[in-house]
């Protein structure tokens, strides 16, 4: 019995203890809790949830008209001349290619329809007083008057030959005035635009500098101007490449087309020297 008695004295002790640990085991949880609770950031419906960093610096409107208009003086100056570039490379191919079509066009008929003459005379009479053609024509006739009393055939021949090379050379050189134009912008452009890039990137590099901050909202505005510069450098470098190339291409066959002309104006030389006409009288042309 008094075994029983004491085994029941130390039981209140035993749970005591017990107790004390399993509450002390809560406090630490409890702490713990909290602890990682200070660490866990609010959440973003919360009202003190942070702000979007840099939106009041952002521009609303983000075109390519507003931003040429936020621009930089550097910036807006070299977009402005690329856009003119870019205007004169397209009036350029514009003209040209009128000069060009009709050029050829009057050189086509007009050897067509001296292939079956026999004289020269009868030739500038059909092909009328304009154009290359008829020019071939004039100095041939004014070369075979200069050379009415000599006798030497091939030295006429030779000498008209000169004055219709001379000729064809200019032909192809007013042929290919304003084209250089076009070689000079699609060289030059790609750099401009690439000077207004590297102003753009430079004036964000300062904006960070000033600002102190690492923001994108404030680099954001100068790249985007400096982009813009180099896609207008290329707007205008790369259709003024293609014109001239094409132009190149066209300027070759109008060359080879004149070729023609002075060669058939030749053989109509030789053909009226055979027959012994030198005293040509400059004919009336044809309206």
């Amino acid at each position: 019995m008094a075994t029983i008695s004491a085994s029941r004295g130390r039981m209140p002790g035993r749970a005591t203890l017990c107790l004390g640990l399993f509450g002390l085991g809560i406090l630490v949880v409890a702490a713990m809790a909290v602890h990682a609770q200070e660490g866990v950031p609010a959440s973003p419906s919360a009202p003190s949830a942070l702000p979007v960093i840099g939106s009041s610096h952002l521009p609303r409107d983000l075109s390519p008209w507003s931003m040429f208009l936020t621009a930089d003086i550097v910036v807006q100056a070299v977009i402005v001349g690329l856009a003119f570039a870019s205007v004169v490379t397209w009036t350029v191919w514009l003209a040209k290619s009128i000069e060009l079509y009709l050029a050829r066009q009057k050189l086509t008929h007009g050897l067509a329809a001296i292939s079956s003459e026999r004289s020269l005379a009868d030739a500038f009479a059909r092909v009328g007083n304009r154009g290359l053609l008829p020019a071939f024509i004039r100095e041939a006739l004014l070369e075979l008057r200069l050379s009415s009393d000599i006798a030497d055939k091939v030295g006429i021949k030779e000498r008209v030959a000169s004055r219709l090379a001379r000729l064809e050379v200019g032909a192809g050189r007013d042929m290919n005035r304003g084209t250089g134009l076009l070689a000079t912008i699609g060289a030059t452009a790609p750099f401009v635009g690439l000077f207004g890039t590297v102003w753009g990137i430079m004036n964000s590099f300062v904006g960070i500098s000033k600002a102190q901050t690492t923001n994108l909202a404030i680099v954001a505005p100068g790249i985007a101007e400096a982009l813009l510069a180099t896609a207008v450098g290329l707007f205008a470098a790369i259709p003024a490449v293609i014109i001239y190339n094409q132009f190149a291409r066209a300027i070759g066959a109008y060359r080879i087309a004149s070729g023609d002309a002075s060669a058939e104006v030749l053989r109509l030389v030789s053909r009226d020297l055979d027959k012994g006409e030198r005293h040509l009288p400059m004919p009336r042309a044809a309206e």
